[in-house]
């Protein structure tokens, strides 16, 4: 059975001493081991920026794609092989920029991967720009007199976009992020979890501080139901976005493989391709 150190390696982390994907690192380390996973079991997709560097420093299968193509890599690996456990990986940017398309689309598929956004407000990999998740007025070198755009909502876009699973966690609050990545790793369909992970080196507005004084967690209100749909996102406007906890959960709704038609129980890679000489014969037939 692995443990915690199974999934570490020799790999040290390059991340700037405080940054929050630390914690992520080692929240999604602890809660493979909780589920008694072996590395070989597991698959970590990463796109481009500071958090893309996280596939790296995991044992397991780790792959490094391009700037916001993380989620088709996965989703290509999940249906290849339903056996992994799959975890795409990115930042804000990632994930909401260039990656938009991707993110809304693999939300509404409900392919049973988990998704970790490492949510820092800002461009930290190229010296700190201003990024989607950027605040109106926030003053980057890309916007020195302040944002004239309005911050993406994360959580209220994978609702409205149909998300079996929404989550938001703090970098901070080891236990709950991991305990979060247990849950949508075991949520069949696809799992959201938008990470606040302060980029100490660009970001002085959002910092950890900043976060602890703002976040409501969902602990906060007694009557709080995940299932409910409209609770979810009432609560989510009610805290500006910075709602933390399980925030969604539809348990009744099918994933992607369970609707796909001829998606066999023995996974794809273990498969044998090969094509006898008569079913080439007839497939080249089709096209005479």
């Amino acid at each position: 059975m692995a443990t915690l150190k199974d999934f570490r390696n020799n790999v040290k982390p390059n991340w700037c001493p405080g940054c929050g994907d630390f914690s992520v690192l080692a929240s999604i380390q602890r809660a493979a081991a909780n589920l008694n996973l072996e590395p070989e079991q597991l698959a970590v997709v990463s796109g481009i920026g500071c958090s893309g560097r996280i596939s790296g420093y995991i044992n397991a299968y780790g792959f490094h794609g391009i700037h916001g193509r993380a989620l088709p890599i996965a989703q290509g690996l999940k249906l290849a092989n339903r056996e992994l456990t799959v975890i795409a990986s990115g930042g804000d940017g990632d994930g909401f920029a260039i990656g938009m398309a991707h993110t809304v689309h693999a939300i509404r598929r409900n392919i049973d991967i988990t998704y970790i956004v490492m949510d820092n407000q800002i461009y930290g990999l190229t010296k700190g720009q201003t990024s989607p998740r950027s605040s109106f007025g926030f003053q980057t070198k890309s916007t020195p007199q302040g944002s004239i755009e309005q911050a993406l909502s994360p959580l209220e876009l994978a609702i409205a976009a149909g998300a079996s699973f929404v989550a938001q966690s703090f970098s901070s609050n080891l236990q709950q992020l991991t305990s979060l990545i247990e849950q949508g790793i075991k949520h069949k369909g696809f799992a959201f979890i938008n990470v606040f992970s302060p980029c100490v080196t660009f970001n002085k507005i959002n910092t950890y501080d900043w976060f602890k004084e703002h976040i409501v967690d969902v602990e906060e209100f007694p009557d709080y139901d995940p299932t409910n749909r409209a609770m979810a996102m009432t609560k989510i406007m009610e805290t500006n976005g910075l709602l933390t906890g399980l925030i969604y959960r539809d348990t009744e709704r099918k994933s992607y493989e369970e609707l796909l038609p001829g998606f066999g129980e023995q996974a794809l890679a273990k498969r044998d391709l090969h094509l006898t000489e008569e079913q080439f014969e007839k497939l080249v037939a089709e096209f005479k």
